[in-house]
C-alpha cells in the first residue's frame, strides 16, 4: 500500500500527501497561552472531554504519527550524510487540539559524485535509504529506481574506463 509519506531526491518533490489520521503529535502554540505554564496548559487539555468518536480519531492519529515518524527515521538513519535538513512533516490537528504527523519527507543529496566509483557508491546508499522503511511508499520505490539507474550509468562508465574507453562493437 502506498503511504502519504516518503522521501525525495533533491530537487525532486513528493506529490502532495493525502490527509491521513495519525498519532502522537507536538502541541501547537495557542493564542493567549504564551505566558501560561506548560503544566497548566497540559492539565487543561487532559481534562478535555472527548466523545468516543473523537477518542478513536485521536488513537488513529497517534498510531499514524508513530508510523510516519518511524518511517522517516529509517530513511534518515540509512541516508546518513546524504540527508539534507532532516525530516519534514505534514500535520493534522486532532480533536484534542494537538498536532499529529500524517505525512513526511526526507530529502537526500543524490547528485553525481566526482568519480564513477564514488557515484556508484553514493547511488547504492541512496537506494538503501529509499528502501530502508519496512513498508516503502510508491515515492520511496521511485527514488530507489532513480538511484538504481544512476548506479547502472556509473557502472557502465567504469566499465568503459577499464577497457580504455573503447568498445569493440565489430565482434
Amino acid at each position: 500500500m502506498a503511504h502519504p509519506w516518503g522521501m525525495a531526491l533533491a530537487p525532486l518533490q513528493e506529490p502532495a500527501p493525502t490527509s491521513r489520521s495519525s498519532v502522537t503529535g507536538a502541541e501547537a502554540p495557542r493564542a493567549g497561552s504564551a505566558g501560561a505554564p506548560r503544566q497548566a496548559r497540559a492539565s487543561a487539555e487532559d481534562s478535555l472531554e472527548l466523545s468516543p468518536e473523537a477518542r478513536r480519531k485521536v488513537t488513529e492519529l497517534k498510531r499514524t504519527d508513530q508510523e510516519v515518524r518511524a518511517h522517516e527515521a529509517a530513511h534518515m538513519a540509512a541516508g546518513g550524510s546524504l540527508v539534507r535538513g532532516g525530516a519534514s512533516y505534514g500535520t493534522e490537528r486532532g480533536p484534542d487540539g494537538k498536532l499529529y504527523a500524517v505525512s513526511g519527507e526526507v530529502s537526500l543529496d543524490a547528485s553525481p559524485a566526482r568519480t564513477p566509483e564514488a557515484t556508484l557508491a553514493k547511488a547504492q546508499r541512496v537506494r538503501a535509504a529509499a528502501l530502508a522503511p519496512a513498508d516503502p511508499s510508491a515515492q520511496d520505490r521511485a527514488v530507489a529506481a532513480q538511484a538504481s539507474a544512476m548506479a547502472a550509468e556509473a557502472a557502465a562508465e567504469l566499465a568503459l574506463q577499464r577497457v580504455g574507453g573503447r568498445l569493440d562493437v565489430s565482434a
